[in-house]
């Protein structure tokens, strides 16, 4: 039925714009976004096809829908928005929210906590974002490293692995990663600066999501400190940000 998904998407495109002023006050505040009309084409299709919710009595305006659609299909604007596929739910709250966690350790105890977060990627779900850090939080991209947890979670659970290309080298990927990942925990362990987010050190899967923000926003500097795990970014998202 790829046809029909064709037919009602060149439908969206003749039917629907971003407005100009709004999308030129968003290339300002977020200079990172490439792609041009390509790009607008696709927020346009993602506005249509993914339902965007407020919590906590937050108002999600036309400007909030566009900035978090437009961060959302940077990573696939090579890809194409089936990417994105099985899924429909955006919600966004007006800061972090709370969430109940539960885990059963070695010994089958049962460990209850509440963890405070600005996003989160379900598995067949909505991605849930904080508004306050989508806009305020010059410190991370959070719409882009709940995105990328979605192309985590393609070939299953998200483990820095995503579902790579014909072509791609599944060995190149993981020698690469692994060899950032093991330097990045390093560096933190002896308190020394590791650029990225220090939550990166969390698992493979935070790893992949946080060095994908900077691949977008400071790819420069990206390729700089890590130019394997950049090169291996660069043929997964079809992109060379770093390039002119």
């Amino acid at each position: 039925m790829g046809w029909l998904t064709d037919w009602r998407r060149r439908r969206v495109l003749e039917k629907h714009q971003v407005d100009d002023a709004l999308w030129t006050e968003l290339l300002q505040k977020m200079p990172f976004l490439r792609g041009g009309q390509r790009l607008k084409d696709l927020v346009i299709l993602f506005l249509a096809e993914k339902e965007f919710a407020g919590a906590h009595d937050i108002e999600v305006t036309d400007a909030m829908r566009v900035a978090i659609a437009a961060q959302a299909c940077l990573p696939v604007l090579e890809l194409g928005l089936d990417w994105y596929r099985g899924w429909h739910g955006v919600v966004v709250y007006p800061g972090d929210f709370r969430v109940h966690r539960e885990e059963v350790d070695e010994h089958g105890v049962t460990h209850e906590w509440e963890d405070e977060l600005a996003g989160e990627a379900f598995p067949g779900g909505p991605v849930v974002l904080s508004w306050d850090a989508a806009a305020h939080d010059p410190a991370m991209n959070v719409v882009i490293h709940e995105f990328a947890h979605k192309l985590d979670m393609l070939n299953g659970a998200p483990d820095g692995l995503p579902p790579l290309h014909p072509g791609m080298d599944r060995r190149a990927w993981a020698a690469a990663f692994a060899a950032a990942y093991r330097g990045f925990c390093d560096a933190l362990d002896r308190g020394r600066d590791t650029w990225l987010d220090p939550y990166a050190a969390e698992n493979a899967s935070e790893f992949f999501a946080v060095v994908s923000e900077a691949f977008f926003t400071e790819a420069a500097e990206t390729r700089r400190r890590y130019p394997d795990v950049y090169d291996q970014l660069r043929l997964f998202y079809r992109q060379d940000p770093a390039s002119p």
